[in-house]
């Protein structure tokens, strides 16, 4: 006998252990003989990572992508994997020995930090994979990859190399987004922006062969900024071409105040005359926008900080350049090793002092900040790696301009053509230790050897010393004397790749390339690619780019962007707001099944998901619902297991289930197909509770009463045929529940023939339309005999009588034929034909057809009306009140997006309960 109930705490660890042991996620697992190939690469989650409810979102639907296929019988490869997430990774373990009292990575230097940092990754690293098996997640374990691994280290080495040879790396001095705290360069992504209180100061610059006068404005230009200490490394001031009050400037020069250098006044569409005082104030080695100005205006670019974000003034050649001595000294003197923002006050203090400045607002704006280090990033001048994004860009936008890589939902096309389009030189350069160390050297005299080991850049290096005899004498000499002199020679470059510069191999270098692998060709290129769209740019295009310029051939098929999980009310999760979800908590109080199918139903393409852990609970219910059926079925002697043909069934009960079955088998494969996993859901959730538990299992418990041996075989023979088939179809959503079930009903006779994950997927085409009409007739009219009364009150024991008013003979004939089931399903004690309905009675209309429900004597029809009125009445009240509301141009403006939403839907939730309401008061006159 089956459990009384499920414990999804004691099953879920059972079963995973089973698949684990079976090898029931394998690569080829369950594949037919000759099978096309279907993989999917897992969006690497970082090392240092724990699962977070957008972890939980994303794996469930490649998770279920994944199992549907399997059981198709296809070649199926989930491949897993962790990235090394340079900066996290550096910090864990920097962080540790420091609360260890160990010495800085500094002071224990390069190697045995880099030592470190895998002992920590073999004791504490990747814990979110063991989290994601818990989940569920049917990856290939065994074919788990990381970034750092030796082949896919191997693989960033040929691919920069390659490049570079190329010429498509290279290095530049460019701006960057840099952490002063972390002292390195950092990617978009690792930057948030946050609303800051801050100041906007308006100082004078003075106009160069005037005498400088507060009282008159033509001996000053006013610039605005929200960091003053930038103005020591201005070189220019630019005014809008078409700003007609600072026509006669153009070409002039300007005065920085306390540092006193001459900087021209350039014309440039840049600046916008209505914007402030219409000048601004250019400094191209701290600020992006600044940056272009000053290439398009060859104004010079002088940075003004340390890597730490103090001020670096003396021996900055650039800074001196230009400055009378005693202005230099004075500017050194005042803010040299100073910290950034106690500089800024300083100078502000002084600028106010000498009469500078000219006024100063309250300003709120938006500050970039890097989102480990957590202090405000600074634009910063300085040598880089770059790759020549450009010319990768070009065929990964040809590409999906082609459709040979889809994106569902299309909208998010517009959103990678944006900023392929657009795209900027890829910084891949990081000032870490953690990672992959560039493969570069640099000679005595600065010549770069670059190379995939260092032997070959050693050899290179000395052939090109030798050939061009560029050493000096006493350089020379060392080399002769010693073989592995060119060794102390060279320098490597100390800086190590960008994470992302890993990660967009990911879909080759984890099948084994550069190597000719079985794994690259049948898995490469992969099929679909399920993401979040903050990551389009950083990951998907990278790996379009890196996959078309080495594979030949784009990476995968179909990129899937799945939207945002938010809290209930729609918010954006955040630890500050308090409302984030953690998914394992959620697995612990509900199972892993339950949290897998809301997330799964709720997936509509386009629309973030809004969870609310009571929708959890409640589908949670709906695996109960299932596993009480089977228990029912059991008790009913339901028989699993077995084949069944067309000729096997022939009650209209049974045709009618099986034509449900096959309709829903197609609702799904098609929703898979199109990736509408919540339309898959809901077409299972529906058959499920509804159709099968709801309807077909009590319109079958006749049966199972009835003295007819045959029709009772029959029954118990599609009771447990279905099961097996919701079972089949349940699985990739609900893996751990369905495997389990598959389990218990196994038959204890031969038992099954496969665990489900790979067994076969149903493919039933049963269609009897006639059945299927004549039950669903049965259904539709009980649903509506139902509805009305739970709406006027009606007493759920109190039986009461239905007049079909005019029916037609066909009608009159299934009335006759399922009276039984009318009366017990409904609670009627009388089914009659009536020309016109009495007073006092509820009208329905079912398939064309009205019907009375005299309800004299059965209710108050008085009280009843006026409760309903009152209903009404209250409703009406809520969306007037939410009118008012959504009316309000301010409320809209200022609300934030999901408070607007939620009102919205409120409203509509209301005035459907109105109308509901509306409809039974006029029924009854």
């Amino acid at each position: 006998m089956i459990e009384k109930t499920y414990d999804a705490a004691q099953v879920e660890p059972r079963i995973a252990n089973l698949w684990d042991e079976a090898g029931a996620s394998r690569a080829g697992a369950g594949a037919r003989p000759g099978a096309e190939a279907y993989s999917i690469v897992i969006p690497p989650p970082n090392v240092t990572g724990s699962l977070h409810i957008g972890h939980a979102l994303n794996n469930t639907l490649q998770d279920i992508l994944v199992r549907h296929k399997r059981m198709l019988g296809a070649n199926v490869l989930w491949q897993p994997g962790l990235d090394h997430a340079g900066i996290a990774t550096q910090m864990v373990v920097e962080r540790q020995m420091a609360a260890r009292g160990e010495p800085g990575r500094r002071e224990i230097g390069r190697q045995a930090f880099i030592d470190k940092v895998w002992e920590w990754k073999a004791e504490s690293g990747g814990s979110i994979l063991g989290q994601l098996r818990r989940l569920g997640a049917s990856c290939d374990w065994s074919r788990e990859r990381f970034t750092m691994d030796e082949g896919l280290s191997r693989a960033v080495r040929k691919v920069f190399v390659q490049l570079y040879r190329e010429n498509l790396i290279y290095k530049d001095k460019r701006l960057v987004n840099w952490d002063p705290k972390l002292r390195t360069a950092i990617s978009d992504l690792e930057v948030e922006q946050r609303e800051i209180h801050g100041h906007l100061w308006h100082i004078r610059y003075p106009v160069d062969g005037q005498s400088y006068d507060v009282s008159d404005p033509s001996s000053f230009v006013v610039v605005a900024t929200t960091r003053p200490e930038t103005m020591l490394g201005d070189s220019g001031v630019a005014v809008n071409p078409e700003d007609q009050r600072y026509e006669d400037l153009v070409g002039r020069k300007v005065r920085i105040p306390l540092v006193g250098r001459l900087i021209p006044v350039v014309a440039d569409d840049y600046a916008d005359p209505e914007a402030g005082s219409g000048a601004v104030k250019i400094t191209p080695a701290h600020d992006f926008n600044d940056f272009e100005v000053g290439r398009r205006n060859n104004l010079r670019a002088i940075n003004i900080l340390a890597p730490d974000g103090t001020i670096s003034l003396r021996d900055n050649a650039e800074f001196l350049e230009g400055l009378y001595a005693e202005d230099g000294e004075r500017a050194i003197g005042m803010f040299e090793g100073l910290d950034r923002f106690t500089a800024r006050k300083l100078l502000v203090d002084w600028l106010e002092e000498e009469g500078y400045l000219a006024k100063v607002d309250d300003h709120v704006h938006m500050v970039p900040h890097g989102d480990r280090g957590g202090v405000p990033i600074e634009p910063y001048l300085t040598d880089q790696w770059y790759v020549d994004a450009v010319t990768l860009a070009e065929p990964a936008i040809a590409s999906v301009r082609a459709e040979r890589t889809k994106f569902v939902p299309r909208n998010w096309e517009k959103t990678y053509f944006d900023w392929m389009e657009n795209i900027q030189p890829w910084c891949i350069s990081r000032q870490l230790w953690w990672g992959h160390q560039i493969p570069a050297w640099y000679g005595p005299d600065g010549e770069i050897f670059v190379a995939e080991e260092e032997e070959e850049a050693f050899a290179t290096a000395l052939a090109h010393y030798v050939v061009n005899g560029t050493l000096t004498d006493s350089q020379a000499r060392a080399m002769a004397d010693d073989p592995d002199g060119i060794q102390q020679l060279l320098t490597r470059d100390e800086d190590v790749l960008d994470t992302w510069f890993s990660s967009a191999l990911w879909p080759f270098s984890t099948l084994g390339w550069p190597d000719e692998t079985k794994e690259v060709a049948t898995y490469y290129p992969t099929s679909d690619l399920i993401t979040g769209f903050d990551i389009i740019f950083f990951w998907v295009a990278r790996m379009m780019m890196m996959g078309l310029h080495f594979m030949d051939k784009e990476p995968f098929d179909t990129v899937y962007v799945h939207a945002l999980v938010r809290d209930k009310t729609g918010a954006k999760m955040s630890k500050s707001k308090g409302n984030v979800i953690d998914p394992l908590e959620l697995i612990d109080e509900y199972g892993a099944d339950a949290l897998r199918f809301t997330l799964a139903i709720m997936a509509a393409q386009g629309r973030d998901v809004k969870l609310d852990p009571q929708r959890i609970a409640g589908y949670r219910n709906f695996g109960t619902k299932l596993w009480n059926a089977t228990r029912f079925a059991e008790m009913n002697g339901a028989v699993h297991g077995k084949a069944l043909s067309a000729d096997d069934v022939q009650l209209p009960l049974n045709r009618w289930v099986l034509t449900e079955l096959a309709r829903t088998v197609s609702s799904v494969d098609e929703a898979l197909a199109a990736y509408r996993f919540n339309d898959a859901s809901g077409a299972l959730y529906r058959f499920v509770w509804n159709t099968y538990c709801d309807w077909y299992l009590e319109l079958a418990k006749p049966v199972f009463m009835a003295n007819d041996p045959r029709a009772q075989q029959e029954t118990r023979l599609v009771t447990g045929y279905v099961l097996d088939r919701i079972y089949a179809l349940l699985h990739p959503f609900m893996p751990f529940l369905t495997e389990e079930l598959w389990s218990v009903t196994a038959p204890k006779e031969g038992g099954r023939p496969a665990m489900l994950c790979l067994s076969e997927w149903p493919r039933d085409a049963f269609a009897d339309e006639t059945s299927a009409a004549d039950i669903n007739w049965l259904i539709d009219l009980v649903t509506e005999i139902r509805s009305v009364r739970a709406q006027m009150n009606v007493p759920p024991g109190a039986e009461i009588r239905l007049l079909a008013l005019g029916a037609d003979e066909a009608t009159c004939e299934k009335l006759v034929r399922h009276e039984a089931s009318l009366r017990r399903l409904a609670r009627l004690f009388d089914i009659e034909n009536a020309a016109q309905s009495p007073d006092n009675s509820a009208q329905i209309v079912s398939a064309g057809v009205t019907y009375a429900l005299p309800l004299e004597g059965i209710i108050d029809i008085a009280v009843e009306k006026a409760r309903l009125a009152k209903a009404i009445a209250k409703l009406e009240d809520e969306i007037s009140r939410i009118d008012k509301k959504l009316q309000n141009e301010r409320f809209v403006a200022n609300a934030p997006e999901e408070v607007v939403e939620q009102e919205r839907e409120k409203r509509a939730a209301y005035e459907q309960e109105r109308d509901a309401l509306a409809q039974a008061a006029h029924s009854i006159g």
